[in-house]
C-alpha cells in the first residue's frame, strides 16, 4: 500500500511539473509574455484550485455534506454581485475589492441567520446559503437586465475568468493576497486533525477537549475569506470543490489527517490544466467555468452512481 502510495505521488509530481512546463511554453511566448501574462495567470489558477479544494474538503467535513463546497453557502453570489456592482460603476480596478466585501458581507449574514435561536444549526447554514444566494444572484440577474452593455464582463465572472491582467499596483497587491492567502491554508491545514474529530459529532469532540463553537465559527470564517477572494479575483467557477475532494479521498481512502492539502494541490494543478484547455481548445479562449462544468458534470454523475 505504501509502494503505491509513493508511485501515486512520483505520478502527480510528474505531470505537475509537465503541466508548468507547457503552460508556460506553449505557443511559445516570449520572456515579456510570460513575466507579464503567464506567470500571474499561472499563480492566479493556483491560488483558486487550491483554495476552492482545500476549502471544499473542509465544508464537507464541517457540514458532514458530500455535496457541500464553497460556493454552497452563497458567499460566491455575494463576491460576484461586488465584483459585478464596480464594472458597472466604472470601478474595474476596484472590482476584486467590491468581490472581497460583498464575500464577506454575505458571510456575516449567512453566519448570523444560522444562529438565530443562539446555537449552530448546519441545516440553517446551508438553508441560509442557498437563500442568500439565491438573492444575490436575482440581483446579479437584475443587473444583467439593466446594463446589457456589460453582459460581456458579467459573463466573466459568472463563468469564471483567469485572464486578469495586472497593473503594476494590482500585481504587487496581489501578490501580498496571494501570500496571505497562503498563510491562511496552511492554517487550516494545522486544523485537519481537529476537523475530523468534529466530523464525529460535538459531543465526542467537546470531550476530547476540542471547543466545537470556536473551532466551527474560525473553520468558518477562514473558509469564507478565502472563497471570497478567489471570485474577487477569478470569478465564479463551479466544481473544483465539489469533486477534488471526492477524488482525493477516492484515491487515498477516507478522510484522513492530510486530506485537505491532498486536495488543495490537486485542485491547483486541476485548474491550472483546465485553463491550458480553456486558452487553446478553441479559436477564442473559453471561460474555464466552462471546462471545470464539463470535466466535472461526468465525475458528479460517477459518484451519484457509485454512492447508491
Amino acid at each position: 500500500m505504501l509502494h503505491n502510495k509513493k508511485i501515486l505521488y512520483l505520478l502527480f509530481i510528474i505531470l505537475s511539473l509537465i503541466l508548468t512546463f507547457v503552460y508556460f511554453q506553449i505557443n511559445s511566448p516570449s520572456m515579456n509574455v510570460i513575466l507579464a501574462l503567464r506567470l500571474p495567470r499561472f499563480l492566479l489558477a493556483f491560488l483558486v484550485g487550491f483554495v476552492l479544494a482545500g476549502v471544499g474538503y473542509a465544508f464537507q467535513i464541517l457540514l458532514n455534506n458530500p455535496l457541500a463546497e464553497p460556493y454552497i453557502l452563497g458567499i460566491s453570489s455575494g463576491a460576484a454581485f461586488g465584483s459585478i456592482l464596480a464594472g458597472i460603476i466604472g470601478f474595474y480596478l476596484l472590482m476584486p475589492v467590491f468581490g472581497f466585501i460583498g464575500a464577506i458581507l454575505t458571510m456575516l449574514i449567512v453566519w448570523r441567520l444560522a444562529h438565530i435561536d443562539g446555537f449552530f444549526n448546519r441545516t440553517k447554514l446551508l438553508l441560509s446559503g442557498i437563500i442568500v444566494g439565491m438573492f444575490f444572484s436575482a440581483l446579479i440577474s437584475l443587473l444583467m437586465y439593466l446594463n446589457q452593455k456589460e453582459i460581456g464582463n458579467i459573463v466573466n465572472v459568472l463563468l469564471g475568468n483567469l485572464g486578469h491582467i495586472f497593473s503594476q499596483n494590482e500585481w504587487i497587491i496581489f501578490l501580498i493576497v496571494f501570500f496571505v492567502s497562503i498563510l491562511l491554508m496552511i492554517y487550516l491545514f494545522s486544523l485537519s486533525r481537529k476537523l475530523i474529530i468534529l466530523a464525529t459529532g460535538d459531543v465526542i469532540a467537546t470531550s476530547l477537549g476540542i471547543e466545537v463553537k470556536k473551532l466551527r465559527t474560525r473553520i468558518f470564517i477562514i473558509a469564507s475569506i478565502l472563497t471570497g477572494i478567489t471570485v474577487a479575483y477569478a470569478g465564479i467557477i463551479g466544481f473544483v470543490g465539489l469533486i477534488i475532494p471526492h477524488l482525493v479521498r477516492m484515491i487515498t481512502g477516507g478522510n484522513r489527517r492530510n486530506g485537505m492539502f491532498q486536495a488543495a494541490i490537486f485542485g491547483a494543478f486541476f485548474l491550472i490544466f483546465c485553463d491550458i484547455l480553456a486558452m487553446n481548445i478553441a479559436t477564442i479562449e473559453m471561460p474555464v467555468g466552462v471546462i471545470t462544468a464539463f470535466l466535472g458534470s461526468p465525475f458528479f454523475l460517477l459518484i451519484l452512481v457509485r454512492s447508491k
